[in-house]
Parts: structure tokens; C-alpha cells; sequence
């Protein structure tokens, strides 16, 4: 029987060569899009450190209730993580660098009308379109890159993006708290401005277009169930971390909702003739590790970063400005290490080298089950600065899988996926491991509140925070409170520390049986073609 003919072979090479004007201004580049990442993960943390502020009657805040309070952070990242994906399909399609530059617009403007809002709900309406914009920009910059560096640059390039994040990610907080002793809370926003103009110039002077030069067939239908699945996915999780309670209805149904929506999506996808995200992409055992790398990464880190935040403030006394100081070291660990940590991986190969970053991690995850109201700041700090070195090995490796793994002209879909697989999996650290946290304290708590009103027993349960406030109420009465509540607290820290440990270790396995060993890159694996053929990939 004749074989059928095997279809023509793409006469494009898989990695055509960057422009040589391009790659002499590749590092200008890559600084004027570490530029635009700043203000986006950054506006992903500041808001924590001003919602005392926010919530004081006016002039001082707005007088925002604990419920928009929530909703002034949580609108952001929905709307962010909700349209990732999209974004990158439509940079992908109408070009990386005025979707940036469009998404960068849309920030900035928002930016100042949060500043100026007059109410709570213009507050929550404002963030909800500066996650939009944020949206267009975060998997712009990754693509971007992909697109200005070479293939054997791209692993020291991607751990300087890596680097960047992380630094924003700790510096929120301390630009945040340093605002707040000076201006009023509307300056967390406002300072946006400046930094969006100074990107806009920077951004249409040096960065260069690029887009998919063959997108075919637009996929609306997978468009519109991505966003939905995601949106209803990401809300309950969100709920889940508001209530601290995954089996409330509120939380089980458009989780189940959302991932039904996804699991169609999935399904349209298999059977579409021209999809939004080639499913194939995830047959890649290396592919799918990594992002599920990430996902487990991000899941421990934002729980224990989350918990990190009351203890230092709440046990341990120090205000929102030194406890922004006090987790500085998570972001000079990133700065060093991660733009070098290709070179652990050239040596050890990938397998290695994540492997045992997210052990180091795990190790730093457990430490904190040992820390109470005496544990010297410099155990805090060293423990903050292996764990800081841990994710500096392991962020930059399974990026670089996921974004080799695609070719470039669809480096949109690929930076969308590694940033949607992101927020999610810091999303359900806070909502997991916070609801934990608050079950686990609760039951510690709940026999020393005899001393509260009946109807403020439940309330002061919530938090140590909580707790400490009704005990603040109460005068000299309530100072019998504080002890059981560090106590309790710190109990639930143990915990729910130890659990995230757990996750880390996972996150290992994984990335240990699936990622390259020695001797090969982390994108060396091959890749999976449109039309399912494999695809060697040179060396």
C-alpha cells in the first residue's frame, strides 16, 4: 500500500535570523521593556500597603468598606489575568509593539483617573481598567524579547526579565509605604504617569514591530471561551481567598463554571482548523512541566509572601514601610542570580538546577515554621535570601521552556501562556493557603474571645488582625487577647507554611522527571509544528 504523500516542508527557517540594526540595540531594548514591566507587576502590590489609608473617612481616604477594599485589588488582577491570553493572540497578530505601546495608554490614563477617583466605586471601576491595559502589555515584553535576541542570548536575556519582575514584585510595597508617609494615598497611582510617558518616548523610538507574519484564520470562538473560563475560573478563586472558604457556593460555582468553559475551550481548540492556541504545544512533556512548574512556583511563593506580610506586621510590630524593607532581599537575590542562572543550567542542565531550586525553596517555606515573636530579624533575612536564590533558578529556566518551545513568530501566545499559568497559580496560593491559614487560626482563637461581645466573636475569628483590633477596642481588658492571638497565628503560620513546602516539593518532581538533563538547553526538546510533525531544533 502507497504511503500518502508527506506534506511540503516550511521553507522558513525555525529561528530566521534578528536584523542586525535590531540586534545591535537588543540590551536598549530589553531596558526600555524592563521599563514598561515596572509599573504593571508593580500596581500588582502597591495597593496592599494604602488600603488602611484608602479606608479612613475623607479627606484623608475614601471611606472604602472592607468589601471595596477587596474589590479595588482584586478588579486588577481579574481583568489582568482574565485577558492575558487574548493579549498576546492580538499582539501576536496586530503587531507586540503597539500592543504595548496601546496597552501602556490605556494604564497611564487610568492611572490618573484612580488617582483622582472621588469614591470607592470609581476606584474599583479605574483598577479594573488598568488591569486591561496591564493586560497588553506584561506578555508584549516577553515576546518582544524573543523576537530582538537570538536563540543562544534568550536564556541570559529571559533571566533579566525574570529579575525585573521580581524586583517589582518587592519593591511595590516599599514605594508604596515610602508615598504614603509623604503624600496622600492618590500618589500610589499618580506616580504611574511619569513612568508611562517616559515608556511611551522610549518604547516608540527603540523597541521594533514585529507580529506573526502568517496568522491565518482568526478563532473567535476559542477567543471568547478563553476569556470567559478564565474570568469565571480566576473570580472564584478570588472569592475563595475573600471568604476563606473554597466550598462556599459562591466560590464552587464559577470555579466549576470556569473550568467547564475551559475544558470546551480545550475541546474547540483539538477540533478547530484554526485554533487560537495549538493544543499540540502541550503533547511536549517539557512544555507542559514548565508551565506547571510555574504555576506550582508562583502557588507557593504568593501564599507564603501573603502570610509573610501579617506576621511581620501583626506579631512582630513592624509598620508597612519596614516590613516592604524587610522582603527587600527577595528581590536582590533575584536581581543577581537570575540573569546568571543560565549558567547553573548550561553546566547542571535544567533538570538540575530547577530541581533543586524549588527544593531550596521548599527548605525556606519550612523554615518558617520555625519562627516566633523572637526569631532575630537576620534568620528572617537569610531565609528570605535563599528563598530569593531558590526562585532565581528556577523562574528563569522554565521560562525559557515555555517560550523556545513555540517558534517566534507566535511568541505572543507563548509569553500569554506563561503569565496566564502565573496568575493563577499565585491567585489559588492566596485563596488555598490564606483559607487554611484563617481555619487553622480560628481554631486556635476561638476559645479566647470570651471576653468580646457575642455578635464581635465571629468578626474578631476572621484574622490576627481582626483580633487585634477588637482587642484595641476593648482597652486594658483586651490586652489578654494579644498573647493567645500570636500564639494562634503563629500556630497557622506553621501550617500553612509546611503545606506550601509540600506544593514546592511537587513542583520539583515535576520539573525533575520531565526538564533536560545535562548537556541540553531547557528549550532544546524539540518542537511541535502546527500540523503535529516534530521538529528538531538546532543546537
Amino acid at each position: 500500500m502507497d504511503r500518502p504523500p508527506r506534506p511540503p516542508r516550511d521553507p522558513r527557517p525555525l529561528h530566521p535570523a534578528v536584523p542586525a540594526d535590531v540586534h545591535r540595540r537588543r540590551w536598549v531594548i530589553l531596558a526600555v521593556l524592563m521599563l514598561s514591566l515596572l509599573f504593571v507587576v508593580l500596581d500588582n502590590s502597591i495597593l496592599n500597603v494604602a488600603v488602611k489609608t484608602i479606608a479612613s473617612p475623607p479627606p484623608t481616604g475614601l471611606g472604602a468598606t472592607q468589601s471595596q477594599l477587596e474589590w479595588a485589588i482584586n478588579a486588577y488582577a481579574l481583568v489582568f489575568a482574565g485577558l492575558l491570553f487574548t493579549a498576546g493572540l492580538v499582539g501576536d497578530r496586530l503587531g507586540r509593539r503597539r500592543t504595548l505601546l496601546f496597552g501602556t495608554v490605556v494604564f497611564g490614563v487610568s492611572s490618573a483617573l484612580a488617582a483622582l477617583a472621588d469614591s470607592p466605586v470609581e476606584l474599583v471601576a479605574y483598577r479594573a481598567v488598568m488591569g486591561f491595559g496591564a493586560a497588553f502589555v506584561m506578555p508584549a515584553t516577553l515576546a518582544i524579547l524573543m523576537n530582538v535576541f537570538e536563540r543562544d542570548e534568550q536564556p541570559k536575556a529571559i533571566g533579566v526579565w525574570v529579575g525585573a519582575v521580581g524586583v517589582a514584585i518587592a519593591v511595590g510595597p516599599v514605594t508604596g509605604g515610602l508615598l504614603l508617609e509623604h503624600f496622600w494615598w492618590g500618589s500610589i497611582f499618580l506616580v504611574n504617569v511619569p513612568v508611562v510617558i517616559v515608556s511611551l518616548i522610549a518604547v516608540a523610538a527603540v523597541v521594533p514591530e514585529s507580529r506573526d507574519p502568517a496568522p491565518g484564520r482568526t478563532d473567535p470562538g476559542g477567543v471568547v471561551l478563553s476569556i470567559v473560563g478564565l474570568v469565571l475560573l480566576v473570580f472564584g478563586i478570588i472569592r475563595g481567598g475573600e471568604l476563606a472558604d473554597l466550598t462556599d457556593w459562591t466560590v464552587v460555582l464559577p470555579v466549576a463554571g470556569g473550568a467547564l468553559v475551559l475544558a470546551a475551550f480545550v475541546a474547540h481548540e483539538r477540533r478547530t482548523a484554526h485554533p487560537a492556541l495549538d493544543m499540540t504545544y502541550f503533547r511536549q512533556p517539557v512544555f507542559s512541566a514548565a508551565v506547571g512548574g510555574i504555576a506550582l512556583v508562583f502557588f507557593a511563593l504568593m501564599g507564603v509572601t501573603f502570610v509573610s506580610v501579617f506576621y511581620l506586621q501583626s506579631v512582630r510590630g513592624f509598620s508597612p514601610l519596614q516590613a516592604g524593607l524587610l522582603l527587600l532581599p527577595l528581590a536582590v537575590t533575584q536581581l543577581l542570580f537570575a540573569p546568571r542562572s543560565r549558567l547553573a543550567v548550561r553546566r547542571f542542565g535544567a533538570r538540575a538546577v530547577c530541581a533543586s531550586g524549588l527544593l531550596l525553596v521548599a527548605a525556606c517555606l519550612a523554615a518558617f515554621a520555625g519562627f516566633d515573636t523572637g526569631t532575630p530579624v537576620w534568620v528572617v533575612e537569610l531565609v528570605l535570601f535563599a528563598q530569593g536564590a531558590g526562585m532565581a533558578h528556577v523562574m528563569p529556566p522554565v521560562t525559557v521552556a515555555v517560550m523556545q518551545a513555540l517558534p517566534r513568530e507566535k511568541a505572543g501566545s507563548g509569553s500569554a501562556v506563561n503569565n496566564t499559568f502565573r496568575q493563577i497559580g499565585g491567585a489559588l496560593g492566596v485563596a488555598v493557603l490564606g483559607s487554611l491559614l484563617s481555619g487553622v487560626y480560628r481554631d486556635g482563637i476561638e476559645g479566647h474571645l470570651a471576653p468580646l461581645p457575642a455578635a464581635d466573636r465571629a468578626g474578631a475569628g476572621e484574622s490576627v488582625e481582626a483580633t487585634l483590633a477588637a482587642a484595641r477596642q476593648l482597652g486594658a481588658a483586651g490586652e489578654a487577647l494579644v498573647e493567645p492571638a500570636q500564639t494562634a497565628f503563629l500556630h497557622a503560620m506553621h501550617v500553612t507554611s509546611l503545606c506550601a513546602a509540600a506544593v514546592a516539593v511537587l513542583g520539583a518532581c515535576v520539573v525533575g522527571a520531565f526538564l533536560p538533563g545535562r548537556g541540553a538547553a531547557p528549550g532544546d526538546h524539540g518542537r511541535v509544528t502546527g500540523g503535529g510533525a516534530r521538529e528538531s531544533v538546532p543546537r
